[in-house]
């Protein structure tokens, strides 16, 4: 049979791999939306390659623009524009799955449509359940909607979970690569640039991903994500430092027997999972060579160093809005720091500074959630205005 694909974030990394599996899978999937920003270039080449039913754009004057490069075609499209775009994309009722890709809180409304719409969600933006994971995953149950992780380790545990009740699982661990700066000493990290956060030893990501893999913020979403995936009690998640990016995550069972997920670090191995589950299908990427891989390293996090992980774990435990504040504290900070306006541990203490200063809600719809994202975000560029850049020190 098939299935309708709507790929929100179609420009970015994940979504140009997503189609890119797409063509590998044929006519098993057909593409039937795309969502971007304003990459229009990209996105018209999307368009004519793709032909699909709907494109949203929330920049209007890249729409605008895109419209008109459209005109003449052989196949009808609708362009819709602005801030409701990539909503209106995932709700459309040729879309079966809605690859979830758009970068930090974008993802929230149109993930949460989707979820609406009881459609399959492949779930590849971490910042939904981050921010407003019980809102979500209670009208995933409301709606019968079904939520695959696509990040590689959540995926590597959606795979070793299959077919198990989780009274048999005694706890979840996470790979972390431990990013650019793993043996950097804390002296040093003041020092980092943003260009030598952008290169990442393993894994080829966008921007904002890329630095918070450096400051394991990264790893600290993912453990607030996998609370409300997998349902399982913080204390429970783990997660150890690989640099090898080889195991991509594990599951200890209670009675100590560990099932991990092995393969090589290319993200279109989860991405064709989630887009065929629950069958496999053949694929193209490489294949993991067992008996050439070399040596498989482990060794717990520093969080002396790299105090984001910490950060995520006192956030999920305090709950309510804080993991929000956490996300969206951090999503300014990177940004500023690929601005050169802060330096690399300015990161992980604008987010601390911005935990401690919240009074933390219990959020009961998205526009709550995006009231504390927004007090987040105002938090942290006042405090680097008043003290001129200068965070630490």
């Amino acid at each position: 049979m098939q299935r309708g694909l709507a790929v929100l974030g179609s420009t970015g990394s994940i979504g140009t791999q997503a189609l890119e599996v797409a063509g590998w899978l044929g006519d098993s999937v057909r593409v039937v939306g795309l969502a971007a920003g304003r990459n229009i270039d990209l996105l018209e080449a999307q368009v004519r390659r793709w032909a699909p039913s709907i494109v949203g754009v929330a920049d209007e004057d890249a729409a605008r623009k895109l419209r008109e490069r459209l005109r003449g075609l052989d196949f009808d499209v609708e362009v819709v524009s602005g801030a409701g775009a990539a909503e209106c994309v995932a709700m459309h009722p040729e879309a079966d799955v809605v690859l979830s890709a758009v970068v930090g809180i974008a993802g929230l409304l149109p993930t949460y449509a989707a979820v609406r719409q009881g459609k399959t969600v492949a779930l590849a933006n971490k910042e939904t359940l981050v921010a407003a994971g019980r809102l979500v995953m209670e009208e995933v149950r409301r709606h019968g909607a079904t939520i695959i992780p696509v990040d590689s380790e959540h995926s590597a545990i959606f795979q070793c979970l299959a077919g198990r009740d989780m009274s048999e699982v005694g706890r979840l661990i996470l790979t972390a690569s431990g990013g650019p700066f793993r043996t950097l000493g804390a002296s040093e990290l003041g020092k980092v640039r943003p260009d030598q956060a952008l290169r990442h030893p393993t894994w080829s990501m966008g921007a904002k991903i890329t630095v918070d893999s450096a400051t394991l913020m990264n790893k600290a979403l993912e453990v607030i994500e996998a609370r409300w995936l997998f349902g399982v009690d913080p204390d429970r998640i783990d997660v150890v430092i690989h640099p090898q990016s080889i195991v991509h995550s594990m599951v200890e069972l209670v009675d100590g027997s560990i099932i991990a997920q092995l393969g090589p670090p290319d993200m279109r191995l989860p991405i064709q999972y989630a887009l065929t589950y629950p069958a496999r299908a053949a694929g193209r990427a490489r294949t993991l060579d067992v008996a050439h891989i070399g040596a498989l390293t482990f060794e717990p996090p520093d969080v002396g160093k790299f105090p984001a992980l910490r950060l995520g774990y006192q956030a999920v435990r305090a709950g309510r809005t804080m993991p929000c504040v956490l996300s969206a504290a951090n999503e300014e900070a990177v940004k500023l720091f690929l601005e050169g306006r802060i330096g690399f541990l300015d990161i992980p203490a604008l987010v601390e500074d911005a935990m401690a200063s919240h009074d933390p809600v219990d959020p009961r719809t998205p526009g709550e959630v995006l009231e504390a994202d927004r007090w987040a975000r105002e938090h942290v560029a006042r405090r680097v205005a008043e003290r001129g850049g200068r965070i630490r020190g």
